[in-house]
């Protein structure tokens, strides 16, 4: 039986930090040779961390990620070692380096960059070309990145099809939404089914900006079958073995694979004919082999623990958890603070940083005014002993009356409007921010999707922060993940700040239903106009209201604004404001 012990290296990486990304895969590599592995792999550009962005414009920084490959080169010659890093030749490339026997045997460029939603890799890589065959103890290995594997006739075509390659290690770095691993697991799944091969996935994990990497690194056998799935948002070395003599007895039942094969010898090549099929023959090292593929004598293989996929509204608040965790760790921040309201938006937050950090590390800052109702007094409390949390109170009602003696000459007898409600807003966040200025902590903002995308947000008020949490989680979802909360721990949430309904408390018995529709209806509209790109007669198409329609299209165009000006915030769904939606502040287009 030939055997390969397979160690996938799935790692939460810090942009820019190359050495300590650097020791962080020294440790892993150590790791994986306690367990006696054959091949370990770790993700996409996992010495310089994803997505380096504009320090790909820097030569000093390809330099230093060059002299760590260099340092690594050496480290583990008895281990076979694929990393992912930036190569300079005449150009850059998203490449992954092969080491082996203190050298480097190969090095692999990343073929298909994606140019789409959040990615701009062809802003800064060359294109490979070489689809290489890695020949290593008897086992025939395939190597591509990310992308590479989406495409059914990429170079996992041309090494299992045309160079017989028995598994394929792909190496990425695939930003989380919510939906995509089913999606992903599919797609490889239906990929080592066509090409009768393992496909070995190591996905990196952990949050880089908006950005929240989910790991859940896979093994699927050529059936299609997954036999390891790393954790969740969660750091992991996954051990397994595979048994290669599989590979040829379901290709013997492949008829497909025969057809292909054939229309090659016709000089019909099926595969991307740019795309040039190279072998790397990778000579033993001398020393004992007593691992994966050479103990036959040893019949039963190593099987890694098999993570369970968490449901959809645990993988959500799992991927908040680790964006806030990482944005505020890596960012050098300990503490941070949240104004509170005694609102849904506010106490979600709250209960996701407390998860993040550790509630010691979260500071609640309750800033009632006249208009604030003894409900929220009440709320606000009790949410500070359920959380654990540490809650002051600043009253704002002085302040506001000063502001407007101030402004009064300006404002004369015109009426009250929004300004005044927003200037309590605004009074909030200065306050938040001398408190953030002084303790350095980092303000988590609390607005949500719905309200974003509407405008329905007070610039330099309550948008003021440096990372919104919620900013691509839509209301109604706000209330799904308060319930989930709750059925994990017993009302963790209290009931009556779910219960009650939206209010800003800026003005008497303000509702947010005053000035926008029923979250129910406004965010199913939002998600098909920001989500899809439907149109209004589309979105009417469905049963809504063309005034409702109108006006909350309207709203959306109007306000690009102020999301421009607005925070960071984790991504969660196929279009969230930011990298993902670029449209532009001065444009004249409107949709109604």
């Amino acid at each position: 039986m030939r055997k390969l012990k397979l160690a996938l290296a799935q790692t939460n990486p810090i942009v820019g930090d190359i050495p300590g990304n650097l020791n962080h895969i020294k440790d892993m590599i150590g790791q994986s040779r306690s367990e006696h592995a054959d091949v370990v792999v770790f993700p996409e550009l996992a010495l310089t961390g994803y997505p380096p962005e504009d320090l790909l414009l820097k030569p000093s920084f390809i330099d230093r990620n060059l002299r760590a490959l260099e340092e690594l080169v050496g480290f583990a010659p008895d281990l076979l070692v694929m990393v992912g890093f930036v190569d300079r030749r005449d150009d850059i490339y998203n490449s992954a380096a092969v080491l082996y026997g203190g050298k480097i045997q190969g090095i692999y460029h990343k073929q298909y960059l994606p140019n789409y939603g959040v990615f701009d890799e062809n802003r800064y890589f060359q294109e490979g070309m070489e689809s290489p065959v890695i020949e290593f103890r008897s086992v025939r290995l395939g190597i591509n990145i990310c992308e590479d594997i989406w495409y059914p006739k990429g170079p996992l075509y041309t090494q299992t099809v045309v160079g017989d390659a028995e598994c394929v290690l792909n190496l990425s770095a695939s930003p989380f939404h919510a939906g995509k691993r089913e999606v992903r697991e599919s797609m490889l799944c239906t990929r080592a089914v066509d090409s009768a091969c393992y496909i070995a996935y190591v996905n990196m994990v952990g949050g880089q900006d908006e950005l929240v990497f989910d790991g859940q690194s896979l093994v699927i056998s050529p059936e299609g079958a997954i036999e390891s799935r790393g954790k969740a948002f969660q750091e992991d070395l996954i051990i397994t073995e595979i048994d290669l003599d599989h590979v040829f007895r379901v290709r013997l039942h492949d008829p497909r694979r025969r057809k292909d094969k054939l229309s090659q010898s016709l000089d019909k090549p099926q595969w991307n004919q740019d795309d040039v099929l190279v072998t790397w023959k990778i000579e033993e090292s001398g020393r004992t082999r007593t691992s994966g593929a050479h103990r036959a004598e040893k019949k039963t293989l190593v099987k890694s623990p098999f993570s369970p996929p968490l449901d959809r509204l645990a993988e959500i608040y799992e991927a908040l958890v680790t964006g806030v965790r990482d944005y505020v760790r890596k960012n050098h921040f300990r503490d941070v603070l949240i104004g509170l309201s005694g609102g849904i938006d506010s106490t979600l937050v709250a209960a996701i940083a407390a998860d993040a950090l550790g509630p010691e590390q979260v500071h609640g800052l309750f800033m009632p005014s006249m208009y604030t109702s003894q409900e929220s007094y009440e709320d606000v409390l009790k949410l500070s002993g359920t959380l654990k949390i540490s809650v002051e109170t600043i009253p704002i009602g002085g302040s506001f009356e000063q502001f407007l003696q101030i402004l009064a000459p300006l404002f004369q007898d015109r009426p009250r409007d929004t300004t005044e409600e927003n200037l309590q807003s605004r009074i909030r966040g200065l306050l938040l921010m001398a408190l953030s200025n002084k303790f350095h902590w980092l303000v988590l903002t609390t607005g949500n999707k719905s309200e974003m995308s509407v405008g329905y947000q007070t610039l330099y008020g309550d948008m003021a922060g440096g990372f919104s949490v919620l900013k691509d989680v839509p209301k109604t979802l706000v209330y799904d993940l308060a319930d989930y909360l709750n059925t994990q721990r017993t009302d963790i949430i209290p009931h009556r700040i779910i219960e009650k309904a939206p209010t800003a408390e800026l003005r008497p018995n303000q509702k947010d239903v005053d000035s926008l529709p029923p979250y129910e209806i406004l965010d199913p509209i939002m998600e098909a106009y920001v989500e899809d790109d439907q149109g209004f007669e589309e979105i009417i198409g469905k049963g809504f209201d063309p005034a409702t329609v109108s006006k909350v299209l309207t709203l959306i165009d109007r306000s690009e604004y102020k999301r421009r000006q607005s925070p960071p915030g984790i991504k969660l769904t196929m279009r969230a404001f930011g990298k993902d939606w670029r449209v532009p502040i001065t444009n004249r287009f409107k949709e109604v």
